[in-house]
């Protein structure tokens, strides 16, 4: 019985072993497709935008096959521990919250936080008491309101695209997001010469991390490995840079 125990237990070193050391041949990728310009849905489904474009050039760099999976925000990180997919790329804040549940590469973007609202809004920062601002749900700008703002009135969307309708229709004051997908969504936008940014730039590492990361099953370290060695090769070669340049007119990898 000892001797058949210590064969099972050998057996199941080893499957495990097998199952820790996988081929990663393809890699599905979890993208939000509604956060321009880091990824928009297009008319006939498919997805674009800066994370999209990353997606498939970090997979020719590791030599796999890429899939792009769309997935809504609110279930991103659930849906990747459900395998879904293998790795969220979705313009995903690396937050010591979410390091709880999932892995990161190391950053792949940096972008500030930054407030938008008409420019008639008005707003004074030393007091917000009432005034409504909206945010995307479940994200680190709806944390940063909600431990900094208590007496503002949250208002929390499933996406910044009906956010963005509901500032332009009056029924909210302002909208909190990264300054890159605001000034994508709403200053280059038809209309957009009548809003502006306003208050404080928003960068503190406490609600919003250390810049954008992949996020990664914690059991698939191997694929984590393999992602920050192919964002470094890629800033090497110069293809990050070259992807970059088509979405902002500044340096989106920061310092």
């Amino acid at each position: 019985m000892k001797k058949w125990l210590v064969v099972a237990a050998l057996a199941a070193t080893t499957v495990t072993g097998m199952a820790q050391a996988k081929d990663w041949k393809t890699v599905r990728f979890g993208i939000e497709g509604a956060y321009p310009p880091f990824s928009w849905t297009e008319a006939d489904g498919s997805l674009k935008g800066f994370d999209v474009d990353m997606a498939n050039a970090l997979c020719k760099e590791m030599d796999v096959k890429c899939k792009i999976v769309p997935q809504d925000w609110d279930g991103i990180i659930p849906s990747l521990l459900a395998r879904k997919y293998d790795a969220i790329i979705a313009a995903m804040s690396i937050t010591e919250e979410r390091k709880k549940k999932v892995d990161f590469t190391g950053k792949y973007a940096l972008i500030p936080n930054k407030f938008i609202a008409k420019k008639d809004a008005g707003l004074d920062f030393e007091n917000l008491d009432g005034v409504k601002i909206g945010v995307q749900r479940a994200t680190t700008h709806d944390k940063y309101l909600t431990d900094n703002y208590d007496k503002v009135e949250i208002v929390r969307y499933g996406s910044f695209d009906e956010a963005y309708l509901d500032l332009a229709n009056g029924r909210i004051t302002a909208v909190l997001g990264d300054a890159s997908a605001l000034e994508e969504g709403v200053l280059n936008a038809e209309g957009g010469a009548g809003y502006e940014f306003v208050g404080p730039s928003l960068t503190d590492p406490q609600w919003f991390g250390d810049g954008f990361g992949i996020a990664v099953r914690k059991q698939d370290k191997e694929l984590t490995d393999k992602l920050d060695a192919a964002i470094l090769s890629l800033r090497e070669k110069g293809v990050y840079q070259e992807i970059a340049a088509k979405y902002f007119k500044y340096d989106v990898y920061g310092e």
